[in-house]
């Protein structure tokens, strides 16, 4: 099932700008590997989804997976065919703000080509470039 919010503040959100690059969530915190976006969009509770079925079932419940992605923010949607002027559509669907640089998901516990092969099967779900990171070892 698709993830939202249990509550919010507001019901509905206005469409804001995402044009720079994350400052926060932009490194390896929980896993070793990791999906990092390199374009800013809004990915949607299904994406999210779809990109962890198709990771859990590649890795066949090894290793842990972290999703650093939260859907919080509603997308409202009016009908075909309706007119002008009777106010703000319904909520249709939630979908997580993503920066460039931003950690989609994470793998900890498994060989790097398989971290890697089942990453690149997640980046195909997703509606954005993505790319394969390491954990930086720090000294």
């Amino acid at each position: 099932m698709a993830m939202l919010p249990k509550r919010v503040k507001y019901r509905k959100e206005m469409r804001r700008c995402r044009d720079r690059k994350a400052t926060k969530g932009n490194y390896v915190a929980f896993g070793d590997y990791g999906l990092q976006a390199l374009d800013g969009a809004w990915v949607t509770a299904q994406q999210i989804e779809a990109g962890r079925v198709a990771l859990a079932h590649y890795l066949k419940r090894e290793g842990k997976l972290f999703i650093r992605i939260f859907p919080n923010k509603p997308i409202s949607k009016k009908p075909l065919e309706t007119r002008m002027g009777t106010g703000k559509a319904d909520v249709d669907y939630w979908a997580a703000r993503v920066k460039p640089g931003t950690m989609l998901f994470e793998i900890a516990g498994v060989p790097e080509a398989a971290a890697k092969a089942a990453l690149v099967r997640v980046a195909m779900k997703m509606p954005i470039r993505c790319r394969f990171v390491g954990r930086r070892v720090s000294v």
